[in-house]
């Protein structure tokens, strides 16, 4: 039981500084939902729809973009992605790997990886992202995906995270330090909100290339079609 208070109290000074919400599994799912409807999520089946000013859209944001590839590949790929969204974590385990080895690597393709947090759960795995070395960041991105259901969709997403971000080299104290930095959990935010606001994002995943904004979690058949004709 003080073990249990420890973690309540810890937990509530979270909540004040990052509006982090420790939510019970039914709570957890219900405010996911309206998050998922609020921003429409997008279905498996790609939507096409503008081209945006490129120029604009490859500033990056406050925290530097996360960024694979040669930076003069013909090709520009940016991802708003979001960390407890379904669909972004079957993209990134069906179609990333294929993507990444047939193009990235291959020098054709460039790829952006933004933060697109819907709910604070997926704000704080963000943030964790993060505070990890440099290096690391598209590595966890991959485990964080493939892992989702054991951390992001529990009774206790707080207590999940919190075993979650073990496995991946935090301590507690490290852990709590990253989800305190209400700096980097505003810029975070800065990064979905420019993208709501400047290129229409409005469901996750949302991929520019080369300037065309196409949605949803699109396979290497689909992708592949749309970088080839950029070549």
């Amino acid at each position: 039981m003080k073990q249990e208070n420890l973690h309540f109290t810890v937990l509530r000074k979270i909540i004040d500084r990052t509006i982090f919400v420790t939510q019970t599994r039914r709570q957890f799912l219900k405010t996911t939902a309206l998050a998922s409807a609020a921003f429409g999520v997008a279905a498996s089946v790609p939507a096409f729809a503008q081209t945006v000013d490129t120029e604009e859209l490859l500033k990056p944001g406050p925290l530097g973009d996360k960024v694979l590839g040669d930076e003069n590949a013909p090709v520009t790929i940016v991802e708003y992605a979001s960390m407890t969204c379904g669909h972004c974590a079957n993209f990134h385990k069906s179609t990333w790997p294929a993507l990444k080895k047939d193009y990235v690597e291959t020098g054709k393709v460039r790829f952006i990886f933004r933060e697109f947090p819907l709910d604070p759960v997926a704000a704080a795995a963000f943030m964790l992202a993060r505070c990890a070395p440099a290096d690391k960041y598209f590595e966890i991105v991959d485990i964080m995906f493939e892992q989702q259901r054991n951390w992001a969709f529990t009774d206790n997403p707080y207590q999940s995270l919190l075993d979650f971000s073990k496995q991946i080299g935090f301590t507690q104290e490290s852990f709590e330090e990253c989800l305190t930095n209400q700096g980097l959990l505003d810029a975070v935010n800065a990064v979905k909100d420019r993208g709501v606001g400047e290129f229409g994002v409005n469901s996750t995943p949302t991929f520019f290339i080369n300037g065309e904004k196409v949605s949803g979690a699109l396979s290497i058949d689909e992708m592949g079609k749309i970088i080839e004709k950029n070549l």
